[in-house]
């Protein structure tokens, strides 16, 4: 199936992907956009997924102000080489992560940062109130399973929902940017400074 540059482009400026990458898709899609983006978000993982095992050891420090001046957040993105630290692409995903911080006030980055005796501190609260609901002891586990999911959702920065997306994870835009990019990008650290806190 023949493609016209015009789709191509505007498969390319919807995604951000490359010029062959948006054709392919539109070819492999039969022209149909919605499914292209599908096709190329879904290549986009599996390509961020292979590189999620290279070493991020380059990268910036962003920090944002908050207009009122009472809320700040400073972040540690890391990638790969220098010359993706210095992208727009780049740039954009830690100002974004940077807003995300200060307006969500997440503890940690992922749920492998949190200490093992939260998490079973939360767990055991979880469990307890189940029980005081009523709820049968043998389904208690699974359960704080779910609540310790929702802790995630709030606790752990790429866990939460993106705040300009809402049906979007912030890990999704970091993945997003990995496909774009090609290269790995990790959150290193962050801190959120919020007066009277």
């Amino acid at each position: 199936m023949a493609v016209d540059a015009k789709t191509v482009k505007e498969l390319r400026d919807r995604t951000g992907s490359g010029m062959m990458d948006c054709k392919h898709a539109l070819v492999e899609t039969g022209g149909d956009m919605e499914k292209a983006i599908d096709y190329l978000r879904e290549k986009g993982l599996a390509k961020a997924a292979k590189k999620a095992s290279r070493s991020a050891q380059d990268g910036r420090v962003f920090t944002y102000i908050h207009t009122n001046g009472k809320i700040g957040a400073m972040v540690e993105l890391n990638c790969e080489t220098d010359f993706v630290a210095k992208t727009d692409e780049f740039q954009g995903l830690g100002h974004e992560l940077c807003m995300q911080i200060a307006a969500a006030a997440p503890h940690y980055v992922k749920p492998d940062d949190i200490p093992e005796d939260v998490i079973n501190r939360e767990k055991e609260i979880y469990k307890q109130q189940a029980l005081e609901e009523g709820k049968p002891e043998k389904i208690l586990e699974k359960i704080a399973e779910g609540k310790l999911n929702k802790f995630y959702e709030v606790s752990c920065l790429v866990e939460q929902s993106y705040i300009r997306d809402g049906d979007k994870k912030i890990n999704d835009l970091i993945v997003e940017n990995i496909a774009k990019l090609g290269e790995n990008i990790v959150v290193g650290r962050f801190s959120r400074f919020s007066i009277g806190e």
